[in-house]
């Protein structure tokens, strides 16, 4: 039989990186050798001698408390500890200078151990998946175990502490405000949603916000997400003009439809974009001439929807991990930028359903998506359904709020925006009952921007939704967190 073969490792180069530290604060009285290990995220675990681990450990300590990281000051930390004579004694750290005439090649040792603890990390992270695919009782679904291994090896690419420079991040801040200086209102930061009063009020669809859109069901709010979506892969606004603030760029968009199949999806989308209504042509109430019309309509349609960048994944039941899992693998094959799941409900998540809540199941996808919208650096569309508390309430205009979000106050936590979208044509007792194509917008939540209504026309026939022109005199509607200050020359941030 085969001898286990010893992990990859490289322990020349642990202690010339050790001796490095030990020389750069001994002799230098500097800390530059400590601080590029903490750039690059070492941690004892790179290390895979359990002595060097362990006089690492120590240095790490007493760099944290604002210490200086030199031989006695180790070899006392580790004397504290009881660990002095496991390492091999204050000789073995004396030797570690020793070893070391110059700091000249630390950088280079640094990349040698790295390496050789990324590769015992793959096959760490490589054997818990070949145990997984032997236990089909406990990982009975191989994508489940695709999902995991996927998600396991792309954790590594992205370790670390992912902290961006103070400067860096200063200077990044100030060129997006020179660049609204400059663009005298004409962009934004976000993606745009094709609704001209909506994206005046978000400023865009921003990277890493999750994007709630909650309603009732049938009322529209698939609609609304496809709508979105469709007008960020054609770079088209609802009038099917193209979109000022980029151009008309086209924004590649992946769509998890856990409702609705893939081809009845793409039968509405490419129905409502032709402005054909599907009921009046199934029981043949269009006159000749009108199909002729609709026809070309349809063709035109179906030509810019089929050149569309638009990703969709139909699977019924997903698991969250599996979700971010293909989010992952589509972000890298096709350059993803916005991400659309319908809906969180029809989310499952393995690991708390085990625990047989679904408030705790709930909240948990709600964090998973957040942290997915975070990882992947686009903003993500979820849809969620609402209670009926806004029905049971006593309010006859029936208006929804946050909390009736359905199943977990944790996904207006997670929400950066939340959609309410109702129609007061579906509320007898409302004063616009009557206006069958008004449907609101209301920005419940905004953690970057304003809040309040947004009036847009749903054209139900068509299942798509416009822009609806504001009177004047509703300008004022829009609601900031802050009041306006006294002099026009200083606005300040809203968030500040």
């Amino acid at each position: 039989m085969e001898d286990l073969k010893t992990p990859p490792n490289n322990p020349e180069a642990e202690r010339a990186v050790l001796g490095s530290i030990l020389v750069d604060t001994t002799v230098r009285g500097e800390d530059r050798i400590m601080d590029i290990c903490l750039t690059k995220g070492v941690s004892p675990e790179t290390f895979f001698e359990p002595r060097n681990r362990e006089i690492f450990a120590a240095m790490l300590h007493l760099n944290r408390l604002g210490k200086p990281t030199g031989a006695l000051m180790v070899n006392e930390y580790l004397r504290s500890e009881g660990k002095l004579d496991a390492v091999g004694g204050a000789g073995y750290v004396q030797s570690l200078i020793e070893q070391t005439p110059t700091t000249a090649h630390a950088e280079h040792y640094l990349e040698l151990i790295c390496g050789k603890y990324l590769r015992r990390l793959m096959i760490e992270r490589a054997s818990k998946v070949v145990e997984k695919c032997y236990d089909e009782g406990e990982w009975p679904d191989p994508q489940a175990v695709l999902g995991e291994a996927e998600k396991s090896f792309l954790e590594i690419g992205v370790q670390g502490d992912g902290t961006m420079p103070w400067s860096s991040a200063v200077q990044s801040s100030f060129d997006r405000l020179n660049d609204m200086f400059k663009s005298n209102g004409t962009t934004f930061e976000g993606l745009s949603t094709g609704l001209t009063h909506l994206d005046e009020k978000l400023q865009g669809l921003k990277n890493s916000e999750m994007i709630v859109i909650a309603a009732r069901p049938s009322v529209g709010k698939t609609s609304l997400a496809m709508n979105i979506a469709e007008s960020c892969a054609l770079g088209l606004d609802m009038n099917n003009v193209p979109v000022k603030t980029d151009k008309g760029k086209r924004h590649p968009v992946m769509i998890f439809s856990l409702e609705m199949p893939v081809e009845a999806l793409t039968r509405r989308m490419v129905a409502g974009r032709a402005h054909i209504n599907t009921w009046r042509l199934n029981r043949n109430l269009c006159s000749r001439v009108e199909k002729q019309a609709l026809m070309q309509n349809l063709f035109q349609a179906a030509g810019d929807l089929k050149d569309a960048p638009i990703y969709v994944d139909d699977a019924a039941g997903l698991d969250v991990m599996d979700l971010r899992a293909r989010a992952r693998r589509a972000k890298k094959q096709h350059g993803i930028e916005l991400i659309v799941i319908d809906y969180l409900q029809l989310c499952t998540c393995r690991e708390a359903a085990r625990q047989g809540s679904r408030q705790i199941e709930v909240s948990m996808i709600s964090q998973q998506i957040k942290a997915m919208a975070k990882e992947l650096k686009v903003p993500v569309i979820v849809l969620s359904q609402l209670s009926r508390a806004n029905e049971q309430r006593g309010d006859k205009f029936e208006r929804p709020k946050l909390s009736d979000l359905r199943d977990s106050g944790a996904i207006e936590q997670d929400a950066d925006v939340v959609f309410l979208l109702r129609r007061p044509s579906r509320t007898p007792s409302d004063p616009d009952s009557g206006d069958e194509t008004l449907a609101i917008i209301d920005v419940a939540k905004n953690r970057n921007g304003e809040t309040g209504e947004v009036k847009v026309n749903f054209f139900r026939e068509y299942t798509r939704f416009g822009d609806r022109e504001i009177p004047r005199s509703e300008d004022s509607n829009f609601q900031t967190s802050e009041p306006e200050p006294e002099h026009s020359e200083y606005v300040q941030d809203p968030m500040m």
